[in-house]
Protein backbone atom coordinates (compact mmCIF):
# COMPACT_ATOMS: atom_id res chain seq x y z
CA UNK A 1 0.00 0.00 0.00
CA UNK A 2 1.95 3.30 -1.05
CA UNK A 3 1.93 6.23 1.87
CA UNK A 4 1.19 3.58 4.59
CA UNK A 5 0.05 4.38 7.52
CA UNK A 6 0.89 2.34 10.31
CA UNK A 7 -2.66 2.21 11.95
CA UNK A 8 -4.38 1.02 8.57
CA UNK A 9 -2.06 -1.57 7.74
CA UNK A 10 -2.39 -2.74 11.43
CA UNK A 11 -6.36 -2.94 10.78
CA UNK A 12 -6.17 -4.85 7.53
CA UNK A 13 -3.65 -7.37 9.12
CA UNK A 14 -6.29 -7.93 12.06
CA UNK A 15 -9.96 -7.88 9.91
CA UNK A 16 -7.74 -10.02 7.41
CA UNK A 17 -7.61 -12.73 10.38
CA UNK A 18 -11.66 -13.14 10.19
CA UNK A 19 -12.71 -16.40 8.42
CA UNK A 20 -13.37 -15.81 4.76
CA UNK A 21 -11.46 -12.51 4.76
CA UNK A 22 -8.24 -12.06 2.53
CA UNK A 23 -6.14 -9.24 2.66
CA UNK A 24 -8.55 -7.41 -0.46
CA UNK A 25 -11.43 -8.02 0.91
CA UNK A 26 -9.62 -6.79 4.81
CA UNK A 27 -8.99 -3.74 2.57
CA UNK A 28 -12.36 -2.99 1.15
CA UNK A 29 -13.96 -2.49 4.52
CA UNK A 30 -10.75 -0.59 6.13
CA UNK A 31 -11.66 1.73 3.45
CA UNK A 32 -15.36 1.91 4.12
CA UNK A 33 -14.98 2.18 7.72
CA UNK A 34 -12.32 5.13 7.03
CA UNK A 35 -15.70 6.88 4.39
CA UNK A 36 -17.63 6.72 6.84
CA UNK A 37 -16.16 6.74 10.13
CA UNK A 38 -19.17 8.70 11.94
CA UNK A 39 -21.23 6.31 11.04
CA UNK A 40 -19.29 3.09 11.61
CA UNK A 41 -15.89 3.65 13.30
CA UNK A 42 -17.52 5.64 16.49
CA UNK A 43 -20.46 2.91 17.19
CA UNK A 44 -17.99 -0.10 15.96
CA UNK A 45 -15.81 1.05 18.69
CA UNK A 46 -18.02 1.64 21.47
CA UNK A 47 -19.82 -2.03 20.75
CA UNK A 48 -16.37 -3.69 20.44
CA UNK A 49 -15.29 -2.26 23.98
CA UNK A 50 -18.64 -3.13 25.73
CA UNK A 51 -18.40 -6.70 24.26
CA UNK A 52 -14.93 -6.82 25.14
CA UNK A 53 -16.25 -5.37 28.64
CA UNK A 54 -19.41 -7.23 29.30
CA UNK A 55 -19.53 -10.21 27.36
CA UNK A 56 -17.59 -13.58 28.79
CA UNK A 57 -17.60 -17.29 28.34
CA UNK A 58 -19.66 -19.45 31.07
CA UNK A 59 -17.62 -21.61 32.53
CA UNK A 60 -19.95 -24.28 33.20
CA UNK A 61 -21.49 -24.42 29.26
CA UNK A 62 -19.05 -22.69 27.21
CA UNK A 63 -21.99 -20.11 26.16
CA UNK A 64 -21.63 -16.60 25.86
CA UNK A 65 -23.11 -14.86 28.42
CA UNK A 66 -23.30 -10.95 30.27
CA UNK A 67 -20.82 -10.39 33.00
CA UNK A 68 -23.43 -9.47 35.45
CA UNK A 69 -26.62 -12.08 34.55
CA UNK A 70 -26.57 -15.80 35.11
CA UNK A 71 -26.07 -18.08 31.84
CA UNK A 72 -29.26 -19.88 30.67
CA UNK A 73 -27.51 -23.44 31.46
CA UNK A 74 -28.44 -22.31 35.04
CA UNK A 75 -32.31 -22.37 34.33
CA UNK A 76 -34.11 -25.88 35.34
CA UNK A 77 -35.95 -26.22 32.53
CA UNK A 78 -34.87 -29.01 30.58
CA UNK A 79 -33.47 -32.55 30.47
CA UNK A 80 -31.17 -32.84 27.50
CA UNK A 81 -27.73 -31.28 26.32
CA UNK A 82 -26.60 -31.08 23.11
CA UNK A 83 -22.48 -31.33 23.06
CA UNK A 84 -20.85 -29.40 20.29
CA UNK A 85 -17.48 -27.63 19.19
CA UNK A 86 -18.03 -24.42 19.11
CA UNK A 87 -20.76 -21.72 19.16
CA UNK A 88 -21.29 -20.86 15.07
CA UNK A 89 -22.27 -24.51 15.59
CA UNK A 90 -24.76 -23.71 18.31
CA UNK A 91 -26.68 -20.74 16.44
CA UNK A 92 -27.18 -22.76 13.71
CA UNK A 93 -28.79 -25.38 15.60
CA UNK A 94 -30.40 -23.12 17.61
CA UNK A 95 -31.30 -20.96 13.99
CA UNK A 96 -32.89 -24.09 13.09
CA UNK A 97 -35.82 -24.78 15.76
CA UNK A 98 -35.01 -28.23 15.50
CA UNK A 99 -33.60 -28.32 19.00
CA UNK A 100 -34.69 -27.27 22.41
CA UNK A 101 -32.59 -27.92 25.46
CA UNK A 102 -29.24 -27.22 26.91
CA UNK A 103 -25.78 -26.75 25.20
CA UNK A 104 -22.58 -27.44 25.99
CA UNK A 105 -20.08 -25.27 24.22
CA UNK A 106 -16.57 -27.68 24.05
CA UNK A 107 -14.56 -24.67 22.48
CA UNK A 108 -13.08 -27.30 20.03
CA UNK A 109 -11.68 -31.18 19.65
CA UNK A 110 -9.12 -33.23 20.52
CA UNK A 111 -6.42 -32.79 18.30
CA UNK A 112 -2.44 -33.08 18.15
CA UNK A 113 -2.38 -30.80 15.69
CA UNK A 114 -3.86 -27.79 17.31
CA UNK A 115 -2.30 -29.13 20.64
CA UNK A 116 -5.55 -29.13 22.16
CA UNK A 117 -6.03 -31.92 25.21
CA UNK A 118 -9.06 -32.47 27.33
CA UNK A 119 -7.72 -29.86 29.63
CA UNK A 120 -8.74 -27.57 26.62
CA UNK A 121 -12.24 -28.26 26.45
CA UNK A 122 -15.38 -28.34 28.83
CA UNK A 123 -15.26 -31.95 29.03
CA UNK A 124 -15.09 -31.97 33.17
CA UNK A 125 -17.85 -29.47 33.20
CA UNK A 126 -20.11 -31.80 31.32
CA UNK A 127 -19.50 -34.72 33.25
CA UNK A 128 -20.47 -32.40 36.24
CA UNK A 129 -23.51 -31.37 34.80
CA UNK A 130 -24.64 -35.00 33.63
CA UNK A 131 -23.99 -35.90 37.45
CA UNK A 132 -25.54 -32.85 39.36
CA UNK A 133 -28.70 -32.20 37.18
CA UNK A 134 -31.19 -34.04 36.22
CA UNK A 135 -30.36 -34.67 33.01
CA UNK A 136 -31.66 -37.76 30.83
CA UNK A 137 -29.73 -37.70 27.73
CA UNK A 138 -26.82 -36.34 26.16
CA UNK A 139 -26.65 -35.69 22.27
CA UNK A 140 -23.40 -35.86 21.02
CA UNK A 141 -23.49 -33.24 17.63
CA UNK A 142 -19.68 -33.47 16.69
CA UNK A 143 -18.57 -32.77 13.40
CA UNK A 144 -18.31 -36.27 11.17
CA UNK A 145 -14.09 -36.05 11.36
CA UNK A 146 -11.12 -37.80 13.25
CA UNK A 147 -11.15 -35.05 15.72
CA UNK A 148 -14.61 -35.65 16.17
CA UNK A 149 -15.05 -39.29 16.36
CA UNK A 150 -11.76 -38.86 18.60
CA UNK A 151 -13.36 -36.61 21.48
CA UNK A 152 -16.84 -38.31 20.98
CA UNK A 153 -15.53 -41.16 22.36
CA UNK A 154 -13.47 -39.76 25.10
CA UNK A 155 -16.82 -37.92 26.50
CA UNK A 156 -18.47 -41.74 26.02
CA UNK A 157 -15.74 -43.10 28.11
CA UNK A 158 -16.13 -40.36 30.89
CA UNK A 159 -19.56 -40.67 30.96
CA UNK A 160 -19.39 -44.06 32.16
CA UNK A 161 -21.27 -45.77 34.86
CA UNK A 162 -23.85 -42.20 34.69
CA UNK A 163 -27.54 -43.32 33.97
CA UNK A 164 -27.99 -41.08 31.13
CA UNK A 165 -28.78 -41.96 27.37
CA UNK A 166 -26.01 -41.21 25.33
CA UNK A 167 -26.42 -40.35 21.54
CA UNK A 168 -25.13 -38.83 18.22
CA UNK A 169 -26.89 -37.51 15.03
CA UNK A 170 -27.54 -39.74 12.13
CA UNK A 171 -24.88 -40.31 9.32
CA UNK A 172 -27.02 -37.58 7.46
CA UNK A 173 -23.72 -35.61 8.19
CA UNK A 174 -21.50 -36.04 5.35
CA UNK A 175 -17.72 -37.50 6.44
CA UNK A 176 -15.75 -34.55 7.48
CA UNK A 177 -18.93 -32.21 7.89
CA UNK A 178 -18.93 -29.34 10.15
CA UNK A 179 -22.22 -28.58 11.54
CA UNK A 180 -21.45 -25.01 11.05
CA UNK A 181 -22.19 -25.61 7.32
CA UNK A 182 -25.07 -27.94 7.20
CA UNK A 183 -28.37 -27.04 5.63
CA UNK A 184 -31.77 -27.06 7.92
CA UNK A 185 -33.07 -30.54 6.32
CA UNK A 186 -29.92 -32.43 6.80
CA UNK A 187 -29.72 -31.41 10.54
CA UNK A 188 -33.44 -32.13 10.76
CA UNK A 189 -33.27 -35.56 9.51
CA UNK A 190 -29.75 -35.67 11.64
CA UNK A 191 -31.44 -35.51 15.05
CA UNK A 192 -34.68 -36.72 14.36
CA UNK A 193 -32.83 -40.09 13.15
CA UNK A 194 -30.31 -39.73 16.40
CA UNK A 195 -29.00 -43.03 17.45
CA UNK A 196 -28.02 -43.91 20.54
CA UNK A 197 -24.40 -44.97 21.87
CA UNK A 198 -24.31 -48.18 23.27
CA UNK A 199 -21.92 -47.97 26.76
CA UNK A 200 -19.55 -51.53 26.83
Amino acid sequence: MSNSIPEIEELIKLISKFPGLGSKSAKRIVLRLINNREELIKPLTNTLAAVYKNVQRCRNCGNLKSTNDKCTCAEKKYNQICVVENIADMWVIEGSGIYKGYYHILGGTLSAMDNKKEDDLLIPSLVNRAKNESIDEIILALSASVEGSTTAHYIQDNLKGLNVKISKLAQGIPVGGEIEFLDDGTLFSAFKNRAPITKN
